[in-house]
Parts: C-alpha cells; sequence; structure tokens
C-alpha cells in the first residue's frame, strides 16, 4: 500500500467516509498491531488497544495534514503512544495497610527478636572464647558447618571417640557458661 493511497483514506476519513475507515482498518492494522504487541507483550492487550486506536484515528482525522507528514508514520505514532500511556497505567495500586499486613512473612523475627537473636549469638562467641581453640574449632565445624563426627575425626587426624568426648565435653562448658 502505497502513502498516497493511506493519504486519501484519511482524509476521506476525516469527513466521515465510513467505507474508508474500513479500508483504511484493514490495509494499517496489522502493522499497527504489530507495534502494540511489541510494546504491550499481550495479546489481548494489543487487541484492545487497537480498537481505542482506531477510534482516536477517527476522532483525529481531520487533524492530519496531508504532504506535511507521513500517513503510516503518523498512525504508528498514535499506536506507540497510546501502547505506551496503557504501560503507564499498569503501575500497581498501593494496597491499603491491612492488606500489607496480612502477606507480611510471619516467619521473619521481629525487631527485637532480631536483637535477641544478636545478643545470643554474643554470648555464643563469648563463651566459644573461653573454650580450647581446637575444641572451639571442633564445635564450629560440626554445628555450624554440618560436619559429621568421622569428618571431623579425618581433618583433625584425631580417633572419633576424641572428636566425640571433645565436643561433649564443649557443649556441657558451653552450657554451663550460657547460664550464667
Amino acid at each position: 500500500m502505497q502513502s498516497n493511497d493511506i493519504e486519501g483514506l484519511i482524509n476521506r476519513v476525516a469527513i466521515g467516509d465510513r467505507a474508508a475507515f474500513i479500508s483504511l482498518y484493514k490495509m494499517t492494522s496489522p502493522k499497527l498491531m504489530g507495534i502494540c504487541l511489541r510494546i504491550l507483550n499481550n495479546r489481548g492487550d494489543a487487541e484492545d488497544a487497537i480498537q481505542e486506536i482506531y477510534v482516536k484515528v477517527w476522532q483525529r482525522s481531520r487533524t492530519f495534514v496531508a504532504g506535511s507528514s507521513n500517513p503510516s508514520a503518523w498512525l504508528a505514532t498514535i499506536a506507540r503512544n497510546h501502547a505506551i500511556d496503557l504501560i503507564r497505567a499498569r503501575k500497581p495500586v498501593p494496597d491499603d495497610l491491612e492488606a500489607a499486613y496480612d502477606v507480611a512473612d510471619e516467619t521473619m523475627p521481629s525487631p527485637e527478636a532480631q536483637v535477641g537473636i544478636k545478643d545470643e549469638g554474643r554470648r555464643i562467641d563469648k563463651c566459644l572464647a573461653e573454650l580450647d581453640p581446637i575444641h572451639a574449632g571442633a564445635v564450629r565445624r560440626a554445628y555450624v558447618e554440618g560436619l559429621s563426627y568421622l569428618e571431623l575425626s579425618e581433618q583433625m587426624k584425631v580417633p572419633l571417640n576424641t572428636v566425640r568426648t571433645w565436643l561433649r565435653r564443649s557443649l556441657l562448658k558451653l552450657r554451663e557458661c550460657m547460664q550464667r
């Protein structure tokens, strides 16, 4: 379709020619649909947008100045601007405060609980510092890093029962220290 043909159809639409409008729609809607699909990324939204765009074309056809601009570009600009306006209108509406409480993460500790957890962590670190460094390292590897007694035994190159004894005695000392 040539630019002159589209221009002529737009001019006929400007005077209310419905047949020209139907022809203009048939000739240009695939291109405008492509523009809307590319911007909106949703076929249903693009189809709705096309209807609204052609209402604008019908209403604004009188403003089109023949010979001053490319008619395909004029139509594409209307489609692009309308699709962008739809994207901008999609901004999420903030829910009320009550709805925000409904989606709050219940597993997340409260700020007061977080302070308590940090305080408890400092106390554990202080009590670990009172242990023999080798025993404290074994406790950290077993209960923080998750190593098994056998893995600790192999890494530390000591018998398995020695690791068990160190960990048991260290845990008893930690409990005693934490109760002070």
